[in-house]
């Protein structure tokens, strides 16, 4: 087997996170350009990176998956790995998010492809966890939230796309579950061992459906009323409860799955500049400029951990 066909076949699922990172940026800059914080220009530059990224992704995956089936059907059904196809259509989904002030069009067509395949991919792992038979409480992280919670992502650019009652729906079954999971993995970390080092930045992932259940609140009920501020507000502790983790996430080695800082820390940033945008106040401004300065640091930092990793062959080589 040659090389190419190696890398090929062991290129994980879970590099679509680096489109959800670099798509959640790009919606920082698009609200931070809004309110005249950030320079124009950097919101753009991040929409073509994003739908490049996006483009190279889909054609390697549809690669591997014509060429080497049984390994993506193993990832498809492990009990880790399976959590991450949903990627796929949340990168879908964010890409004609980040496209809908530059072309309505092509957004409502990734966009409806996007929550298409979510709907499905969604279904599928539902119906894998019910019919489990070797699942233990060990296997629950919180990469478990990305295809149920993700519904929730669906509703920012499809107000703009789709009936409400459709929007509510997504909407509705992504906030029922973010409160199922979160009892669950609470109890996994606090009952049961630690995360294996390569998991623990998923812990991130806790911020992400509060601060996007706030942004699509927002979207589909029109107004900043309690229910709002309490998603911001659990986003926002969920940030400061992470933040003072940091020497713990500092000293773990680098792996991909380092990418799921980006997305979480690009939707609390977004919601806390719409937060300064709704109410005016100038705590909001600080902290959404605050955050995402932090945001554009973390990017650097995981393009150059990536590209070195892949330079030495860490990256689609087998674990282990």
């Amino acid at each position: 087997m040659s090389l190419a066909a190696n890398r090929l076949e062991f290129c994980p699922v879970s590099l679509f996170a680096m489109v959800m990172g670099l798509a959640g940026f790009t919606l920082s800059s698009q609200s931070g350009e809004r309110l005249g914080l950030f320079p124009p220009g950097v919101a753009l530059a991040g929409t073509a990176i994003t739908l490049l990224l996006l483009a190279v992704l889909l054609v390697v995956y549809g690669a591997k998956i014509l060429r080497h089936r049984g390994t993506v059907r193993e990832e498809l059904h492990h009990p880790v790995r399976m959590s991450f196809f949903p990627t796929i259509s949340i990168s879908l989904v964010l890409a004609g998010t980040v496209l809908l002030p530059l072309a309505p069009t092509a957004s409502f067509w990734l966009w409806a492809v996007g929550a298409a395949a979510h709907l499905v991919l969604v279904l599928v792992i539902l119906s894998f966890w019910i019919h489990h038979q070797g699942f233990e409480i060990q296997h629950s992280n919180p990469a478990w939230f990305i295809p149920m919670v993700g519904n929730v992502l669906v509703p920012i650019a499809g107000m703009s796309h789709a009936p409400a009652e459709v929007n509510w729906f997504f909407f509705s079954v992504g906030m029922l579950f973010w409160s199922v999971l979160l009892t669950i993995i609470f109890y996994r970390v606090i009952f049961h061992p630690p995360l294996p080092e390569r998991l623990m930045p998923t812990l991130f992932i806790l911020i992400a459906p509060p601060a996007v259940g706030f942004l699509a609140y927002l979207k589909l009920a029109g107004g900043l009323d309690a229910f709002a501020r309490f998603t911001f507000y659990c986003a926002l502790f969920f940030t400061l409860l992470l933040a003072t983790q940091w020497r713990r996430f500092v000293r773990l080695p680098f792996a991909l799955s380092w990418w799921a800082y980006s997305f979480p820390i690009a939707a609390v940033t977004v919601a806390s500049l719409v937060m300064a945008e709704r109410t005016g106040l100038a705590f909001f401004r600080y902290l959404g400029v605050a955050l995402h300065l932090v945001l554009a640091a973390v990017i650097v930092v995981l393009v150059v951990k990536t590209v070195g990793a892949a330079r030495a062959g860490r990256v689609c080589a087998p674990e282990g």
